[in-house]
């Protein structure tokens, strides 16, 4: 459950930086780098933020 959450976060914050990019500002892209690179190092390191956040929250 707490992977289906975290690629619903990560595809959410990376559209809705998309949106703000074209509709408010160039500037709103630096999210969507930052959400890739989030993805990129936790595939290395195997550490999610969000995961974290969600344990301590108790969901399974």
């Amino acid at each position: 459950m707490r992977e289906r959450i975290i690629r619903a976060v990560a595809g959410t914050l990376v559209s809705v930086s998309v949106l703000l990019a074209v509709f408010v500002h160039p500037d709103w892209l630096f999210l969507a780098g930052f959400v890739g690179f989030n993805l990129l190092q936790s595939s290395f390191t195997k550490f999610c933020p969000l995961e974290y956040i969600l344990i301590k929250s108790g969901v399974k």
